[in-house]
């Protein structure tokens, strides 16, 4: 009798009696509920929440054209009969000669860029509400490792086409690694596989492209999904809706995600499709900003483009590595580092802080006159990135949403977007002396912003954060 108690109960239908058989062999309706129908967000997301759902569906479209791209493709560097590389044939084959070849392979070129637009977006709502804050850090790192997963992809999949700019963006890049002390020229050389970018180059970037980073993207999403499921969404106003909730356990502040959320989704699904079919259709290469018309010439290792320069989604950092030469190290990166070590042991109340700043800040100023500036770029470069890591333990201020700090905050993080902004647009125009002064100002201002974020953060009169959520229905 015990064990007929255990067995399932079939339901009334078809479709339920199969919903049952599944259910008692997989856990399909308690990860619906956990995830979907009674998982329960805030009732007050706006705009900015769109961004996270729309992420995931720009990185199924990628999946997907990727899929019926990689049919077609061969990763081959050697010249054909025509004298074309074999890679770049194949591209133009997918263009011109595969039935609606265009189509997928507009679609995933101009899903990658709408990929880090979405993915900016994101982060940027994650600044505004202080989404990295206790207890959703794990949430962010996971996030920050997306994004680092994402730039990589896009780095090798820019070399497929095997055009001019592919060819030398990556011959730019690669060799930035030979600047590391020690082990840069080794690095160099095991990356491309040979002691030019080559056939073999182009087979490892393609094989990373398709499989390894995927494979540890997809990871990495279902671990932020799930992390961020543990803990709960962040909203607005940085109000933890868990800690108020009904004599059932559901949030007062909450409600199910599915259907509300979903429907609510939706509607930003159709604004953004919107916008990428316009863009597909109309402008795919969106003026050389999404596809350089340089690399719709083939690679030509004797032949150097006369400007060389990454795809826009690249160009802040890009323009940060730039930035750094010999003068901005010694007049620019030298006060800095000694004016910021002065500033932690002046502020610095354990002993052991103050040690370890001098010890550190020493260190650094030795190397600053030893290593060559070019490496300093590469670190400044990576350190640009990586200092979003940073954010959870930089961030000191007693609220999380911008809605109630200073006024003059919102400032600081405009100031913030214009310094990316700037970046960005310089990295893309050819050197000049005006553009490499403006740019070494505006990584003052980006590395600023965060290294100094343990004060400013802190500073101001703090509007007092309501117990529950603020809404209103619309």
């Amino acid at each position: 009798m015990a064990a007929a108690d255990k067995q399932p109960v079939v339901g009334a239908g078809p479709f339920n009696g199969v919903l049952t058989w599944v259910d008692a062999r997989f856990p399909l309706m308690s990860n619906w509920k956990a995830h979907l129908s009674e998982y329960y967000a805030p009732k007050n997301f706006n705009f900015w929440y769109f961004f996270g759902s729309l992420a995931m569906l720009v990185l199924v479209i990628q999946i997907v054209t990727g899929i019926f791209l990689v049919m077609h493709y061969k990763p081959d560097a050697s010249l054909n009969a025509s004298g074309i590389p074999t890679a770049f044939a194949s591209v133009e084959y997918i263009m011109r000669d595969v039935p609606w070849g265009w189509l997928v392979r507009y679609m995933h070129s101009t899903g990658a860029s709408m990929f880090f637009v979405v993915v900016y977006l994101h982060m940027m709502r994650g600044l505004l509400y202080g989404s990295y804050r206790q207890p959703r850090e794990l949430i962010w790192i996971f996030g920050v490792l997306i994004f680092l997963c994402l730039m990589g992809e896009a780095f090798m999949g820019y070399l497929l086409p095997w055009g001019q700019m592919s060819y030398w963006g990556a011959q730019v890049i690669v060799n930035l690694f030979g600047a590391i002390p020690f082990i840069g020229p080794d690095l160099s050389l095991w990356i491309r596989g040979d002691y030019v970018v080559g056939d073999a180059t182009l087979n490892r970037f393609f094989s990373f492209h398709v499989i390894a980073v995927p494979l540890v993207l997809l990871g990495l999403v279902a671990a932020h999904i799930l992390a961020l499921h543990e803990v709960g969404s962040n909203n607005p106003d940085g109000v933890e809706i868990k800690e108020k909730k009904d004599a059932k356990g559901i949030p007062l502040d909450g409600i199910p995600f599915h259907p509300y959320y979903t429907v609510h989704d939706i509607m930003g699904v159709a604004g953004f499709l919107l916008i990428f079919c316009t863009i597909l259709f109309f402008a795919p290469e969106m003026g050389g900003y999404f596809l350089e018309f340089n690399n719709f010439l083939p690679a030509d290792p004797f032949k150097t483009p006369p400007h060389i320069a990454p795809v826009w989604y690249f160009t802040p950092y890009y323009s940060i590595l730039r930035a750094t030469t010999s003068q901005f190290v010694m007049y620019g990166l030298v006060p800095g580092v000694a004016a910021y070590v002065a500033l932690l042991l002046v502020s610095a109340k354990s002993g052991m802080t103050k040690f370890l700043s001098l010890v550190i800040g020493v260190v650094v100023l030795g190397l600053l006159f030893v290593l060559e500036p070019k490496f300093w770029g590469v670190v400044l470069m990576g350190l640009s990135v990586v200092i979003f890591v940073l954010l959870p333990w930089l961030d000191q201020s007693p609220v999380k949403s911008i809605r109630y700090r200073p006024t003059w905050h919102k400032y600081v993080y405009i100031l913030f977007v214009i310094s990316f902004f700037v970046l960005g647009y310089l990295g893309i125009q050819p050197p000049s002396e005006v553009g490499g002064l403006i740019s070494q100002i505006f990584t003052f201002v980006y590395f600023g912003f965060f290294l100094l974020m343990p004060w400013w953060s802190r500073m101001g009169t703090f509007k007092r954060v309501p117990d529950r959520v603020t809404f209103h229905a619309h």
